[in-house]
């Protein structure tokens, strides 16, 4: 079997797909990248991602040494904690997380734009922007030509959407793999930490990442996040030296305004929302997390009064139905544009970064003449589907993301909002709970299986 150096064409520039592009391009292939937005500055709002051990670890081998380390300062500062808080700001439960010493096998808090930019980095003659990808042809000698809005086609010997929730690739190549709406919305809110909305939370609250399990059938999320530059994007006193340097020679941060942050996030099912939720913006969204946090303490109310009208944004939580293997080709899926899946457990990021290691090994070897470009692709889909659902299936299981759980319900809702607080408290009081708790917690989030 003799080598091949294919050529792969990439639709989407978010995590996943750039992910693949660094990895790509470190093994030696080829690779072209397809943007629809106009610049590296548009797209995402500043809200958080977790990137566990998995996503972590998939940076590490896919990135350059250099970009890992700049990915690593450019990180806000780690929870160390994980709280479980009523709407009234009492703990129900918290749990310490481990340090962030070790660069892999910890949870790292990173914003979308911070994390954009340093994908971006370095990638410039790779990513084609401003190029709405509209439809494939395949064709005989084993190429693939996509096509584009502009009217610009690219050819390649392997497409892979990258391309999120709303394939356009998913569409055509298969198009009975649907997503459908897990019945819930949620409404985020991005707030300045300054002095004043720091005096607000306890320092817990402040150092960690908080679950609300609310009254009412409204569920939550408070996480801080604060970074190594200040307002100005100058670097700030006590940073270390290495990540000083990173950092101010960077130039990812001349595109990014993601500055110290609170980020809030509501949810209930989507029965409780207004039917224009998903077209209002600004002070009227705004205004509709206030209405839906009636009786929260003042202080959450005040921090979501303060919130930056132009970063709220309705969100529709949308879930993949899981659908049988079918024959490898030259078009492959990675991420939400396969496997879309709730913020339920907080893996959709990580489990995308994995698809694009596990894309990036196989496609190596098929250079190497150990195995065909669709030998590659097969045994790539062939890992990926299982994982990839199993995952899906967990997100929907968790947290109130599904908009028929019981919390939502009007007789049974009280009772399995005491129960679920009921199973957070006593686990963070018993130490071997709270020990198993935290570990399971750290290797679900650094699967492999």
């Amino acid at each position: 079997m003799s080598p091949s150096r294919p050529h792969v064409l990439v639709i989407g520039a978010g995590t996943g797909g750039m992910c693949l592009a660094h990895g790509l391009r470190r093994a030696g292939i080829s690779v072209a990248v397809y943007e629809r937005h106009r610049t590296r500055t548009d797209g995402l709002l500043g809200y958080r991602v977790g990137i566990g051990p998995t996503g972590s670890r998939a940076l590490r081998e896919c990135l350059p040494p250099e970009l890992f380390d700049t990915f690593i300062a450019t990180c806000a500062r780690s929870p160390r904690y994980f709280n479980v808080i009523t709407q009234r700001l009492r703990h129900t439960a918290s749990f310490e997380l481990r340090p962030d010493t070790d660069p892999v096998n910890t949870d790292r808090s990173v914003a979308r734009m911070t994390l954009r930019q340093v994908l971006l980095t370095g990638m410039e003659d790779v990513v084609h922007f401003d190029k709405t990808f509209t439809r494939y042809e395949q064709h005989d000698d084993g190429t693939v030509t996509a096509h584009f809005a502009d009217g610009s086609t690219a050819v390649g010997d392997l497409l892979v959407a990258a391309d999120g929730t709303h394939s356009a690739v998913r569409r055509q190549y298969l198009p009975h793999a649907v997503t459908r709406d897990a019945g819930s919305i949620n409404i985020a809110v991005k707030i300045p930490l300054t002095d004043h909305t720091r005096s607000l939370l306890h320092h817990r609250i402040l150092e960690g990442i908080s679950l609300i399990f609310a009254a009412g059938g409204i569920m939550g999320i408070l996480h801080v996040m604060e970074f190594k530059w200040d307002t100005r994007g100058t670097v700030k006193s006590g940073i270390g030296s290495a990540d000083a340097e990173l950092i101010s020679r960077w130039p990812g941060l001349l595109y990014d305004n993601t500055r110290d942050y609170i980020n809030i996030i509501i949810w209930s099912a989507a029965r409780r929302f207004p039917a224009d939720v998903m077209q209002r913006r600004g002070n009227d969204l705004v205004l509709l997390a206030l209405e839906l946090t009636r009786g929260w303490h003042p202080h959450l109310r005040e921090l979501i009064a303060r919130s930056d009208p132009g970063s709220c944004l309705p969100i529709k939580v949308a879930t993949s139905e899981p659908i049988p293997p079918w024959k490898p080709s030259t078009v492959t899926l990675l991420g939400d544009a396969i496997h879309t899946m709730t913020p339920g457990r907080g893996v959709g990021a990580n489990t995308a970064l994995r698809d694009a290691t596990l894309l990036c090994r196989q496609l190596t070897q098929a250079t190497t003449g150990d195995k065909t470009i669709l030998e590659a692709v097969g045994d790539y889909e062939a890992q990926m589907l299982p994982y990839g659902f199993a995952r899906v299936a967990d997100s929907l299981k968790n947290n109130g993301t599904d908009g028929d759980d019981p919390l939502y319900h009007p007789v049974l809702g009280p009772l399995a909002l005491l129960g679920a607080r009921g199973y957070f408290g006593i686990t963070s009081r018993v130490p071997k709970l709270r020990r198993k708790f935290v570990d399971d917690l750290y290797a679900y989030r650094g699967a492999e299986d």
